[in-house]
């Protein structure tokens, strides 16, 4: 049986950029995906790259460091990642107050700049003036990510990468160290596994008796086919409610419910935005649920009339065009960080996940995990699921520098 140097467990933006990471520094790498045609959180994205939204050291480092790979990506892959950038305009509902609404971001690298209800109109023509009091814009990144997934694939497979379709169901362990990957096809051997799953990851951490802050939403979307219609922006509200659902759905007083069957930790939101492809294709949402099963069955009907009430206040010309309703499954952390790098106490164990702002970052937090494969990367230190553990016996250095990140960055994130 052949053994890795690692096993990627995941197929979506983080275990394809990953794969192809440690795949240049030389490893032996078998990547593992489940299902062979794209049903996760990366096919689903709006490809929304929010370079501009970093309001640390450490997070303004990687959006500046991943935005650059951006541009350079489809060169360096030899294939079109669809890079652009466009207009982000972040609606403030009519009614609410537009300044407030600026001044929440008034710390970001590039804060984004109020404009009227007349100029948010000139910007985004298929806008309801009438629903808004005005909006903030900032250029904004974007890519398929599609297409930008099979892209890393693809350059992964150049460089010598295995990749499998089978189903991850469990981890071999050889006392306290993980030794390789179980799967419903057999077993793979390896020197370390890193668990890539986005919101999947919790699971399988849980099967190898680890628990690391990370948690999942039920998302869901509309998806149209190619369309006449013309949308100039990337549309979104200026207030997400799916920060607010992470964040309280993720207080330790109620951490045991995602362990328990049939859960419903708070009633669902809805962000009403949009995005159209350079094909022509929207993709309109998103509703979130925190549900405990991973598998739960949802009311599709329910959910599509709500997510058409909900655009149809914004940009009611796509309220009613004919769409798809999909949904996938979106990873989060407890404290709106990545959660990369290795379980201390499990050796040969690592963990990529829990990132609610994924695309932007991704190359970058890619590349620097494959660099701390051989050398420290303090990144990767701030970073690693080792501080949940930490912050409970309290104190270290890197402890505390990483709750001043987390406490800066709290509630400030942007989705893609």
């Amino acid at each position: 049986m052949k053994s890795y140097d690692w096993i990627v467990v995941g197929g979506g933006i983080t275990g394809a950029s990953l794969s192809y990471e440690l795949a240049k520094k030389g490893f032996a790498v078998l990547l593992l995906e489940r299902d062979a045609t794209m049903q996760n959180a990366t096919r689903f994205s709006y490809g929304g790259l929010a370079y501009w939204s970093g309001t640390t050291d450490l997070t303004r480092q990687l959006c500046g460091e991943g935005i650059e790979r951006h541009r350079n990506l489809s060169a360096e892959l030899d294939a079109d990642t669809e890079f652009r950038e466009l207009d982000l305009l972040l609606t403030i509902d009519a009614g609410d107050d537009a300044e407030k609404a600026a001044a929440n971001y008034a710390d970001f690298a590039i804060p984004p700049q109020l404009l009227s209800v007349a100029e948010a109109g000139e910007l985004e023509p298929l806008l309801n003036k009438s629903a808004i009091a005005g909006a903030l814009t900032v250029r904004h990144g974007h890519i398929s990510p599609p297409a930008t997934n099979k892209a890393y694939c693809q350059g992964f497979l150049r460089l010598g990468g295995t990749i499998e379709f089978a189903e991850v169901i469990g981890f071999i362990e050889e006392g306290n160290r993980i030794s390789g990957v179980k799967t419903a096809q057999g077993i793979y051997r390896c020197e370390n596994a890193v668990v890539c799953a986005g919101g999947w990851s919790r699971s399988l951490l849980k099967a190898a008796g680890v628990s690391v802050g990370v948690y999942f939403t039920h998302t869901e979307i509309l998806e149209t086919a190619p369309v006449d219609l013309k949308l100039r922006t990337l549309v979104m509200p200026a207030v997400l409610k799916r920060f607010e659902l992470e964040a309280e759905s993720s207080r330790n007083e109620v951490d045991f419910l995602w362990d328990e069957p049939g859960k419903e930790l708070l009633p669902p939101i809805l962000d009403s935005g949009g995005i159209q492809f350079n094909d022509g294709s929207l993709r309109i949402g998103q509703l979130s649920r925190t549900l405990s099963d991973l598998n739960a069955k949802v009311d599709r009907e329910t959910s599509e009339t709500a997510i058409r009430a909900g655009i149809g206040k914004v940009l009611p010309d796509l309220a009613g065009l004919s769409a798809t309703w999909h949904e996938c499954i979106v990873a989060f952390s407890a404290d709106n960080l990545p959660v990369v790098g290795p379980i201390a106490d499990r050796p040969g164990l690592h963990v990529f996940s829990g990132l609610s702002n994924p695309l932007v970052i991704v190359p970058a937090l890619a590349e620097r995990f494959a660099k701390a494969a051989g050398e420290e990367e303090r990144a990767i230190e701030l970073l690693s699921p080792s501080r949940f553990i930490a912050e409970e016996s309290s104190a270290t250095d890197s402890v505390t520098d990483v709750t001043d990140v987390r406490k800066k960055e709290e509630g400030r994130r942007i989705d893609d």
